[in-house]
């Protein structure tokens, strides 16, 4: 399958991070997927890209076209799609993927996340969502959704659209099982209590 994968591009983290997301990609590529990215050569994009790449995977890079500069982009891409703007990349990734995998990022990471979530919340798609929590970075993250549902701002059957793994290995096994609840019984829990949503 196509598996997109979102992640920070910094050059200045802990190492354990590129290491985490070296060997999800290297996981991903031994099990046959393909690896549809940002295009980044750097941070955990970059260290997936590798990962994938040792394995002999298939990488597909998605970048607008102002990122086309020395340095920025990963020159082992077996394809590159360039679009005009951040949104146009977004939704050419949403498309081609078949499921979507959050390492730990930053605000384009955590919007990249929130917007695949928003979308499969809405019935939009019903593919696997899966968020590598290296060394707890999204702990903070899952109690303030574990609050929005506390405090009725999130339906509990919301937290079910994704699920949160520590290991590389569980989370490639969660995506490759993951089967969607049907349609109509999954519209009917968001809203039948939302109605008119």
């Amino acid at each position: 399958m196509k598996v997109c994968v979102f992640g920070a591009s910094s050059r200045d983290l802990a190492q354990v991070y590129y290491d985490e997301a070296y060997a999800l990609g290297a996981a991903l590529a031994r099990r046959g997927h393909q690896i549809v990215f940002g295009g980044g050569q750097s941070g955990l994009m970059g260290s997936a890209a590798l990962g994938a790449k040792s394995e002999g995977g298939y990488l597909i890079g998605v970048a607008p076209k102002f990122f086309d500069e020395p340095g920025i982009l990963y020159d082992g891409c077996d394809e590159m799609l360039f679009t005009e703007t951040m949104s146009e990349r977004k939704k050419a990734m949403e498309d081609m993927s078949d499921a979507f995998i959050t390492l730990p990022g930053g605000i384009g990471t955590f919007e990249e996340f929130f917007e695949a979530l928003t979308l499969k919340q809405l019935g939009r798609h019903a593919k696997a969502m899966a968020v590598l929590n290296t060394n707890g970075y999204y702990d903070a993250m899952e109690a303030m959704l574990q609050r929005a549902v506390d405090e009725a701002f999130f339906p509990e059957d919301g937290k079910a659209l994704y699920a949160v793994f520590t290991e590389p290995e569980a989370l490639v096994g969660y995506i490759e099982t993951y089967v969607a609840e049907p349609e109509d019984v999954w519209k009917e829990k968001i809203f039948g209590k939302y109605p008119g949503k």
